[in-house]
């Protein structure tokens, strides 16, 4: 698998990240993730404004993209994997990339119950420091 740093959006890309813009809104703290990340309520806007501050990272195997992820700073805001391509080792492939990078992330987000996305982070030694409750 081959890990990129996206400079320019593909309609393969663009399906993608709309598919898991609909998935994260829907989510237990996905509407706070995304305003986190700049989102006003336009996917199309958001993927073009995340790919210009080169904080886009795609996961791609015979040149078709399986995954991605964002990073901003030195923290991973958001991972998102395909569904075909789950359990396949796209993320944790993604990561130790950018772990493996110049400037590697030091933090990461990961949605309340993601259970799946924690332990990725904890199978690479990271901790969860901050937990956040909130009311009904």
């Amino acid at each position: 698998m081959k890990v990129s740093l996206v400079t320019s959006v593909t309609p393969e890309l663009e399906v993608l990240w709309f598919r898991a813009h609909r998935d994260v809104k829907v989510k237990r703290g996905g509407p706070a993730l995304l305003k986190t990340m700049g989102d006003t309520g336009n996917e199309a806007e958001l993927l073009f404004s995340v790919v210009k501050s080169s904080s886009l990272w795609t996961v791609s195997e015979k040149g078709r993209i399986h995954g991605f992820g964002v990073v901003h700073g030195d923290v991973v805001e958001a991972i998102y994997v395909s569904p075909e391509f789950r359990r396949q080792k796209v993320a944790t492939t993604l990561v130790r990339a950018l772990l493996a990078s110049d400037s590697p992330p030091l933090d990461a987000y990961a949605l309340p119950g993601d259970r799946a996305m924690k332990s990725l982070y904890e199978s690479l030694g990271w901790k969860a420091r901050l937990l956040t409750m909130r009311g009904a």
